[in-house]
This record gives C-alpha cells, sequence and structure tokens, in this order.
C-alpha cells in the first residue's frame, strides 16, 4: 500500500490523502476513519488502472 498522509483540519474533521494517487482525498472525524476511507478509495483507484491497463503508483 501507499503512503497515506492525515492532518486535522480548522473544522475538527480529519483529512486523509494519498500523495502518489492526486485526488485521493477522504475526510472522516478521527485520523483513523478518514485513514480507512482513504485506503478503501487507494484500493479502488488501483484497481481501476488495472482493469485499464494504465501505470501504477511507484512506491517509495
Amino acid at each position: 500500500m501507499l503512503r497515506i498522509e492525515a492532518e486535522l483540519e480548522e473544522d475538527g474533521r480529519w483529512l486523509a490523502e494519498v500523495p502518489a494517487l492526486p485526488g485521493v482525498m477522504t475526510y472522516g472525524a478521527t485520523a483513523d476513519e478518514a485513514r480507512s476511507r482513504a485506503t478503501a478509495l487507494e484500493l479502488h483507484v488501483i484497481a481501476e488502472r488495472v482493469e485499464q491497463g494504465e501505470a501504477l503508483p511507484r512506491t517509495a
């Protein structure tokens, strides 16, 4: 899996994003919830890329 970054927004929500997949960003009430949602979205995006024969992001 790819690196997920999470940060607390000013409004109290947590934002999690996957830098290697632009646009993969999710919110949650907690950091864990935001990360969990980001993981699910990450896997969905990767699966779609595989189905379409697109390049996958490189891991560090």
